[in-house]
């Protein structure tokens, strides 16, 4: 290996390295390091498109709004800003932290949905990285399973929920709001 390839495997990037990357591929960076993502399939689709419709029809009139990926959120944009990830969904009722990009910041609410490429990922990496940044509240949805993790977020610490894809699950960050997962896993 030379020694400008042995450079570049360690080289940590940024959001800035990060919007000029000139190809058709999605990327999230965490801790400077891109992960390519892949597609996603159609019933991970299903399912997201079915609670996208779910809290935005809720927030209808509401302060926060919904957003699915791709939407760049940069956790960490007051210092390092080497952290971009493009969660499935989101939910922010900061307005402040929006920009014509994206979310500047933690996001209330994260939604994630597995596949077979990004369980490990989004359970331990990005877990970490929304605890660390604030997220308030973290699903974890496993289509494989039928699971659904919920993690609320309290005192630096997230509070683990499991439930069945025929729970009906509040969500913590939005009062009032609970979503009948059976309406999501409708085929």
């Amino acid at each position: 290996m030379e020694v400008n390839e042995a450079l570049e495997e360690y080289r940590r990037y940024t959001y800035a390295d990060y919007c000029s990357w000139d190809d058709d591929k999605r990327w999230e960076l965490i801790d400077g390091v891109p992960y390519e993502m892949s597609a996603p399939n159609r019933w991970h689709q299903k399912i997201s498109m079915q609670l996208g419709r779910l809290i935005g029809n809720f927030l209808v009139g509401k302060p926060c709004d919904v957003y699915a990926a791709p939407f760049d959120v940069r956790l960490n944009a007051d210092t390092y800003d080497d952290t971009v990830v493009q969660p499935d969904l989101l939910v922010v009722c900061d307005k402040s932290k929006l920009d014509d990009k994206g979310c500047i910041g933690a996001p209330d609410m994260v939604i994630e949905i597995l596949s077979p490429s990004t369980a490990k990922h989004d359970r331990q990496l990005k877990f970490n990285k929304y605890l660390l940044s604030g997220v308030r509240e973290y699903w974890i949805i496993d289509p494989d399973s039928d699971t659904i993790n919920v993690y609320i977020l309290k005192n630096g610490e997230y509070i683990a929920h499991a439930y069945s894809k025929d729970a009906t699950i509040p969500v913590h960050v939005l009062e009032g709001f609970a979503i009948d997962m059976t309406e999501v896993f409708a085929e």
